[in-house]
């Protein structure tokens, strides 16, 4: 049996959604590496898009296509979301424009506040702590949701003969 586009797409949307995750999480439990606020709101079109993209391979295994292909179109948007707040966050990271003041300000410590969060980091969304290549987390976060936005969107899209 031929597997169809918007199978292929959808399958290819929850593996690349769970790799991206699962790199997010490494890097924080394992490398160490905090979230900032930005850096956590990048992760939740991919939360989504994992149950969402489940949903889409059943429903074109099934023959609901048209369903699947709206839900494929949901995803393709989320990540088109997902990719200007990654370039966003990485504006701000290069200083191109400022970001939420909850995580590039300097904080306002009153209180016993300031004693219970003596020890405490908070990341801040203007500094990138990791590059490759000269690109941040938040920009390679914005080249992965591109590229997942075409993949869904091109499942969303195409049409094959059954």
């Amino acid at each position: 049996m031929v597997q169809r586009l918007d199978e292929t797409a959808a399958l290819l949307l929850v593996t690349g959604s769970a790799l991206a995750l699962a790199a997010a999480w490494y890097f924080q439990l394992v490398v160490g590496l905090a979230p900032c606020p930005l850096c956590l709101d990048q992760r939740l079109p991919y939360y989504a898009a994992i149950p969402l993209g489940l949903l889409a391979f059943a429903a074109a295994r099934s023959g609901r296509t048209t369903l699947a292909r709206v839900l494929l179109g949901v995803i393709g948007v989320a990540m088109v979301g997902n990719m200007g707040l990654a370039i966003f966050h990485a504006g701000v990271e290069w200083k191109f424009w400022s970001g939420p003041t909850a995580c590039t300000g300097a904080p306002v410590m009153t209180g016993n506040i300031l004693s219970a969060l003596k020890g405490a980091r908070v990341p801040r969304c203007d500094e990138a702590a990791w590059r490759l290549f000269g690109i941040s987390m938040a920009g390679w976060n914005a080249l992965i949701a591109a590229g997942l936005a075409v993949v869904a969107f091109g499942g969303a899209t195409t049409r094959r003969k059954a």
